[in-house]
């Protein structure tokens, strides 16, 4: 029982030339039987010959090469049709005739190189073997002839669809993976937006307010150690995001998921608190059983939006509110406007960008804009239960 499951595994694994050979061997066979002899493909009305040595070269020359196929098209077209040739001017009419369409097929499906000059070099072959077979033939009609060569025409236009449509599928799969590399660098490069950004805005803030704390000793120790633990910090989401490019990732080599839930929002509040922005957080509701990716991109909104806060109206009242619903998570953060730009490094709107198509990706809704009174607000409403 486990070898005939293995048998089908097997076979794709088989090089393509001994997985074509099973056909080349039964119409060789096919070719041998007594019963079959002359009523294979017949054309220019000679009549059958008794099989002779002759005939068993044809039906080699016509049967064998069908293994090498796709791996020599053009050689295979060749033997294929120097044996149909024999075959048809000395009479035999085997079935072996049937692996010429067979090798125009495929030599339209996989030829490389000739394509264009092995069609003409195929139909000037064909009129001199009708020629030929008219010459020492009844004298068919000449339609039967053209009829013969539409069919063989149509065979290679089949294989030429069917590289066509390979060559499609190969284009759409490149596609779909540059695409997908795309997405993931794009993802890389906002999560190390969202963690470079706000980690390093706050650091420069505490470094610049320690300046003017040297009288008090006290203070500045503890603005100093604010600058410390955020460094920490933000080495340990760095070497999170290394492991995520780790290919063991996943697989139980890279330690535990550290996907920030929203619990941690109230460590970014404090983090902000530390580098002197006066921030106000509240929590309303119960978290839903299932949050999905949501949780994850409400804490990015925060930190985004408090990153923003500490530049631009750095020392101004600002406020955070989560309220998680039912079916989405809320967020809310704002300022009033009555800070002053902090003597951070400078941001060229990619982080609130990068939000929004997060936000969108889950099919939730997205704002951000100043206020009427001053301040700016940062909104954002995120369905819960959406993978990740």
């Amino acid at each position: 029982m486990t070898d005939r499951r293995r048998v089908p595994e097997l076979w794709p694994r088989l090089d393509v030339t001994v997985r074509d050979l099973p056909l080349g061997i039964l119409l060789l066979v096919a070719s041998a039987v007594p019963a079959l002899h002359g009523n294979g493909t017949e054309i220019g009305g000679l009549p059958n010959r008794p099989v002779d040595a002759l005939a068993g070269v044809a039906a080699v020359l016509q049967c064998l090469p069908l293994a090498v196929r796709r791996r020599w098209p053009l050689v295979c077209l060749t033997l294929v049709s120097c044996g149909f040739a024999l075959d048809q001017l000395c009479g035999y009419h085997l079935v072996a005739g049937t692996a010429l369409p067979i090798a125009l097929l495929s030599a339209g499906s996989y030829l490389e190189r000739y394509r264009r000059a092995t069609p003409v070099a195929s139909s000037v072959a064909f009129a001199a073997l009708a020629v030929a077979l008219h010459q020492r033939g009844p004298g068919k009609p000449v339609a039967e002839f053209v009829t013969f060569y539409l069919a063989l025409a149509l065979a290679w236009g089949i294989g030429a669809w069917m590289r066509s449509v390979r060559a499609a599928e190969a284009e759409r799969r490149s596609r779909v993976a540059e695409d997908a590399r795309t997405a993931e660098r794009t993802r890389i490069a906002r999560e190390l937006h969202d963690v470079v950004t706000h980690h390093v805005t706050a650091m420069v803030v505490q470094s610049e307010a320690a300046r003017y704390l040297t009288a008090s000793p006290d203070r500045l120790d503890q603005a100093l150690a604010a600058v410390s633990d955020t460094g920490r910090r933000a080495i340990t989401d760095l070497r999170h995001l290394l492991d995520l490019l780790n290919p063991d990732h996943g697989t139980g080599h890279c330690g535990e998921d550290r996907t920030p839930p929203v619990g941690r929002v109230l460590t970014l509040v404090e983090q902000t608190r530390l580098a002197g922005q006066p921030v106000e957080f509240a929590e309303e509701g119960t978290p839903p059983a299932s949050t999905g990716s949501a949780d994850l991109v409400a804490y990015r909104v925060v930190q985004e939006a408090l990153t923003n806060a500490l530049k631009y109206d750095h020392g101004s009242r600002t406020s955070v509110l989560v309220r998680h619903g039912e079916r989405e998570i809320t967020v809310e953060v704002g300022t009033d406007g009555s800070g002053s730009r902090a003597g951070s490094p400078g941001g060229n709107g990619r982080g609130l960008e990068g939000l929004r198509e997060r936000v969108d990706m889950l099919g939730g809704d997205f704002s951000a804009g100043r206020r009427t009174g001053g301040g700016f607000l940062v909104r954002a409403r995120i369905p819960a239960g959406s993978p990740a």
